[in-house]
């Protein structure tokens, strides 16, 4: 992020302590375990996988294979309906794309694929270079999936669907999904990294939308910045901090497409980035 560079930072400042990584990481195993363990000991918590579950009897459904469902079977079930809702509300409160960085195990592999796709790039083992691609990408396979769903009466898409691929292989066991999850998380090391998330998942569109509304917002304190841009060089998408910056923010990253991930608060060493929640200083 810009800022007015108030104060140098020096070496012995520049660490990184991981404390939202480590908070994020242990969310993620522990959710998916509990879609494992409530299927495999029969504990009944959270029942389902990631496309569709009941957490202690109560429906939640995730936006994306929701639609997919009620185009493909042109039926609305109250069901559905309840979890669709339950859902919007709960990611509208905390960060929609929380949900990437928070809940998708395939979100949590795609990041240490980035460490592989780092160190192949330093020791000079591809040439392609970190390939990026549009961020509406996403958008047409959203859009163009949905209306196949439609025509077909199938929900295509959730064959090769890396998130709730990898959620019913957690939970059910390996399927014929996992050949392109590896293929995916090939491609993020070798070409793209972070490539799935960053331009291509479909899922990720309805919590973008939500995500834009949500209180839940990464505050940007300018006294403090020095602008060493070392929240862009972690961001999963840089491009949200590098249009905040571009198009003058003030206080919050208001971006829909922002993870809430907190890589950015660990990387930053002024004390410039934080978790905040917006409006509520005007309700208090």
């Amino acid at each position: 992020m810009k800022g007015p560079g108030l104060r140098a930072v020096s070496i012995d400042e520049n660490k990184y302590p991981y404390k939202w990584r480590v908070l994020r990481w242990s969310t993620v195993v522990g959710i998916n375990f509990f879609f494992f363990a409530s299927y495999y000991f029969d504990i009944q918590i959270l029942e389902g996988t990631l496309s569709a579950s009941r957490f202690l009897g109560l429906h939640l459904a995730d936006p994306y294979a929701s639609f997919q469902v009620m185009l493909a079977s042109k039926i609305v079930k109250t069901n559905l309906i309840i979890g669709l809702l339950t859902i919007g509300f709960l990611y509208l409160l905390i960060g929609g794309r929380s949900f990437c960085a928070w809940v998708c195990p395939y979100g949590l592999l795609s990041e240490i694929a980035g460490f592989f796709h780092k160190f192949v790039r330093k020791h000079g083992l591809i040439k392609l270079g970190n390939q990026t691609y549009g961020r509406e990408t996403k958008y047409y396979f959203f859009f163009v999936s949905l209306f196949l769903s439609l025509i077909t009466g199938y929900t295509g898409f959730e064959i090769f669907n890396p998130v709730g691929g990898l959620s019913r292989a957690i939970v059910f066991g390996p399927s014929v999904a996992l050949f392109f999850i590896a293929s995916m998380l090939g491609l993020e090391i070798l070409i793209s990294k972070r490539g799935w998330c960053r331009y291509l998942c479909p899922v990720a569109v309805p919590y973008i939308i939500l995500g834009k509304f949500s209180p839940v917002k990464i505050k940007w304190k300018p006294e403090n910045c020095t602008n060493c841009k070392e929240c862009q060089k972690v961001c999963v998408v840089p491009f949200v901090l590098i249009d905040a910056v571009n198009k003058g923010i003030v206080e919050y990253v208001d971006s829909g497409e922002c993870t809430r991930c907190g890589l950015c608060v660990d990387a930053c060493n002024d004390a410039a980035l934080g978790f905040e929640i917006k409006y509520l200083d005007k309700l208090i």
